[in-house]
């Protein structure tokens, strides 16, 4: 019996890891002000499409993996198998939201200065938006955390992103 559970907890900690990787690979990759190189968001975008899926599979393969050690299992195993099971159940459950609208989320209500009194640097890029007799500046370092802006140029509702 003992190599049949070995084989079984060998085939629990891949499925572990895959269920536990669809989300956390995406969510790691694509962060605020960290670089990303087009080959790792291609990666992480790839994953992030199929993690629902694919993340409900690996956790109910835990679970019936769970459900056949738990017996078998000392307290310290079954200590571990709880716990890489709620991980698994909270990447099944995260994959299912969409939490890069947490991390990037739009800002609503912008605040502006004239030109004159803002402290950018001469350097510094900007997003500008003219539109008829107005005209917006939106600084690239303040829209990097939320990417979204939205705003009211010459009456016209805008979504200024990049």
């Amino acid at each position: 019996m003992q190599p049949r559970r070995n084989f079984l907890w060998f085939l629990f900690v891949p499925s572990a890891l895959a269920g536990i990787g669809l989300f956390f690979v995406p969510a790691f990759i694509i962060r605020p002000f960290h670089h990303q190189t087009p080959s790792s968001l291609a990666l992480a975008m790839a994953l992030r499409q199929r993690a629902p899926w694919g993340t409900l599979a690996a956790a109910i393969i835990c679970l019936l993996f769970v459900l056949i050690l738990w017996g078998a299992a000392t307290k310290s195993r079954k200590i571990v198998l709880a716990s890489v099971m709620v991980v698994v159940a909270f990447a099944a459950v995260m994959s299912r939201l969409n939490y890069f609208e947490w991390m990037f989320h739009p800002v609503d209500t912008p605040q502006f200065e004239s030109a004159s009194a803002s402290k950018l640097d001469k350097g510094e890029m900007i997003l500008a938006v003219h539109y008829g007799s107005d005209a917006r500046a939106y600084p690239v370092r303040e829209m990097a955390y939320h990417h979204v802006l939205n705003d009211i140029v010459a009456g016209v509702p805008v979504a200024v992103t990049y």
